[in-house]
């Protein structure tokens, strides 16, 4: 008996002792089963730094975003598709006088028992709202063929929309409708946009409204030559962020909910989204929505009308000339504004607009943004002499 409450009385002291260590060591030494709440942490966000986990969070981005992006159904009437049909029926005879002679829809393209052989075109896209009284942008693949434009907002609301313009080189459309206090889109700089920063894509994917997707930005400046036309401008950002049909025209953003990209292609061999989608730099896109809502009509590019060589050695020494660089006149297309303004064969072109033009790269670079009724003031040496030529740019004939 006299062991047992020994034993006890060992028991307790050995407790008080230990329970006095534990208390003078602190209880944040402490490694055993109980949790210190100060410092608790969800398991999800073991592996996730503090300032990852907060770039991941895309609530308010993504909240931002939507209420500016628009649902968009584009038509195109009977009459606006028979004018289509005249028009490429008239290209094509200009391109084979003989070929356009007999055509199968000169005799099928009407109206045959109530069925319509033009068939007109009609889709659905996304748009994004730019200006709080009305300016949505988007792509001119959704709207540039239609004479009839409904907007769905972001809170069910349908209302007629009117085309402004568009710049078919670099697939944007300008479209408006009459309605104020709207939320607009922050402009966001692509410039700054880094490969490897997340992005969410907003749309309308398959008529799905304000579907939000995320991913990160692979790649930039990619020219995929997708955009139909001879003179064309294209710069994509390319990311992961999934986009399918009617995504076309809606908003790329950044993780704060600001314009980075207007989204326009996908890579796939299925039609739907397999891996990689493109996006048209804000940067381009507001430029050219500047000159759209500027000059209120559609955008057509064009060019000086010159086949060129670039300044070598052995051009140099050939042609006897006394320039370092720039660029040899070698023809002029007949009818061009180049011819128009004077310049010909031999011609060396140095600066435009007082901007130098080393060579061939430069001559493009400067004249891509280039528009029908823009005068250029063109520096040229002829015969060793300089001189300044005004070349009012046209349409292409």
């Amino acid at each position: 008996m006299k062991s047992f409450i020994q034993l006890i009385g060992a028991g307790f002291i050995g407790a008080c002792i230990a329970f006095g260590i534990f208390s003078w060591n602190g209880t944040n030494s402490y490694e055993g089963p109980f949790l210190d709440h100060s410092k608790a942490h969800l398991v999800n966000d073991l592996n996730v730094s503090p300032s990852l986990a907060g770039t991941m969070d895309f609530v308010d981005a993504s909240k931002s975003a939507t209420e500016a992006v628009v649902h968009i159904y584009a038509e195109e009437s009977d009459q606006l598709a028979m004018q289509r049909r005249q028009q490429q029926a008239e290209q094509q005879r200009r391109r084979d006088p003989f070929g356009g002679f007999f055509d199968m829809n000169d005799f099928f393209g009407g109206d045959i028992f109530g069925q319509n052989f033009y068939r007109p075109k009609n889709g659905t896209g996304s748009g994004v709202i730019i200006s709080d009284d009305g300016y949505i942008v988007t792509n001119n693949h959704v709207v540039g063929f239609a004479d009839y434009i409904l907007v769905t907002l972001a809170d069910g609301r349908k209302i007629e929309a009117e085309k402004i313009g568009t710049d078919p080189s670099t697939d944007l459309a300008v479209i408006k409708i009459k309605e104020s206090n709207l939320k607009e889109i922050g402009w966001g700089d692509s410039e700054k946009v880094q490969i490897g920063e997340w992005v969410l894509a907003v749309g309308n994917p398959f008529d799905l409204t304000s579907t939000v997707t995320a991913g990160i930005v692979s790649a930039k400046g990619r020219d995929l030559n997708i955009i139909k036309g001879e003179k064309t401008i294209e710069e994509f950002i390319q990311t992961d962020a999934a986009v399918n049909p009617g995504n076309s025209g809606g908003a790329l953003v950044d993780a704060k909910g600001n314009l980075i990209g207007i989204n326009t292609a996908i890579a796939t061999p299925t039609g739907v989204y397999a891996g990689y989608s493109f996006a048209i730099p804000s940067n381009l896109v507001k430029r050219i929505v500047d000159d759209i809502m500027e000059y209120g009509g559609s955008i057509e590019r064009t060019n000086l009308g010159i086949y060129t060589y670039d300044i070598d050695k052995s051009l140099k020494e050939e042609m006897k000339l006394k320039v370092d660089e720039g660029v040899f006149v070698d023809a002029v297309e007949k009818r061009s504004a180049a011819q128009f303004a004077g310049i010909i064969p031999g011609d060396v072109i140095t600066a435009i607009d007082g901007t130098r033009i080393k060579n061939g790269d430069d001559l493009v670079e400067l004249m891509k943004y280039k528009k029908v009724g823009d005068v250029l003031n063109v520096d040229v040496v002829r015969k060793n002499k300089k001189k300044t030529i005004p070349v009012a740019l046209r349409k292409g004939i």
